[in-house]
């Protein structure tokens, strides 16, 4: 974490915060403030967020821009953005400027506007309430379709993982994706390892087979997805079907899977499906001992990340310069 901060001070970047006038939230922003990881966007009523902050002692929340959603005077341009959007959806001018007084739909509309690079969001928010307007507005980026979940495993002294870190996905998110949106699933866990974990990645696409060992319609999907992985990004570094052993022990990788470039040298580990990711990573995280960051969600054209509800001030500060180090690898 503290050099993905540090990265995060070098970008400048604009994070909205939507739940402005929250109590976590608020000590997180005046943190990230000080420390100047990003420049940050509060929404709520100016009058709670400064009285807030005056309460709790917060000496930096005058540095963020606070917008008062209900009386925002450029409302009326964010609805008419919002409804340019979603006309064909449906959406009607009365819904969009209803919409557009909503912290969640401002967060992204103010993203799409450009005037903010990403958003963190979920502390008193539902994940459905801070994804909606996110697919809606922002949407995914150029070529992916299906959004995911990877988290950074941080391992100490541990003589297997090179550089001390793996980069799990989908942990989080897409229960059983196809072929074709487990493709895009490493491709983006690719980008989020490059962007985040400052590694070039090493791509397995894993299974309970490696290189024909077994016969299995579920083996088949992991083959097809690596072909359409690597014909959607060649530039990548991507092999499968391989098994974990295969993927992350060179000796085991070497018989395997000889002449691969990955096998025995991954990095980046793609789940064929969320049952498999999260067991994983938790089992991974609780009998090594390894720091799991995350989820951190991907796929998405902006940066936008979900809280947990039970989240802390720490998590707040972490996932924000997350963030700001995603909108860096964008």
């Amino acid at each position: 974490m503290n050099a993905i901060r540090a990265k995060a001070q070098l970008l400048d970047k604009c994070i909205v915060l939507p739940e402005g006038a929250e109590e976590r939230t608020l000590k997180a922003a005046d943190i990230i403030l000080k420390e100047r990881l990003a420049r940050i966007i509060l929404i709520g009523s100016e009058a709670e967020v400064h009285g807030n902050a005056n309460e709790w002692g917060l000496q930096n929340i005058s540095q963020a821009r606070v917008i008062n959603p209900e009386s925002n005077p450029e409302r009326q341009k964010y609805a008419d953005m919002l409804f340019e959007i979603r006309k064909n959806k449906g959406m009607t001018s009365e819904e969009a400027f209803r919409l557009a007084g909503d912290p969640l739909y401002l967060a992204t509309l103010l993203i799409k506007a450009g005037e903010a690079d990403g958003e963190v969001a979920g502390a008193i928010n539902a994940t459905g309430n801070v994804l909606r307007p996110a697919f809606q507005i922002v949407k995914t980026m150029p070529g992916i379709s299906v959004v995911s979940g990877a988290f950074l495993m941080i391992f100490k002294d541990n003589p297997t993982v090179p550089g001390d870190i793996l980069v799990f996905a989908d942990c989080a998110v897409h229960p059983d994706p196809t072929a074709a949106e487990l493709a895009e699933i490493a491709i983006s866990t690719a980008h989020t390892a490059k962007a985040i974990g400052g590694l070039e990645p090493r791509v397995a696409m894993l299974s309970f087979s490696t290189k024909g060992s077994a016969s299995h319609a579920l083996v088949d999907k992991v083959v097809e997805a690596t072909r359409i992985a690597r014909e959607k990004a060649p530039w990548l570094q991507i092999d499968g079907e391989l098994q974990a052993d295969a993927a992350i022990v060179e000796s085991v990788g070497l018989l395997k899977a000889p002449g691969s470039t990955v096998a025995g040298k991954a990095n980046v580990l793609v789940f064929p499906g969320l049952e498999t990711g999260n067991i994983a990573y938790k089992l991974v995280q609780r009998l090594s001992g390894a720091e799991a960051i995350g989820p951190v969600l991907q796929g998405m054209a902006a940066p936008i990340n979900d809280l947990s509800r039970g989240c802390s001030v720490s998590d707040i500060v972490n996932l924000v310069a997350i963030t700001v180090n995603q909108c860096g690898g964008n």
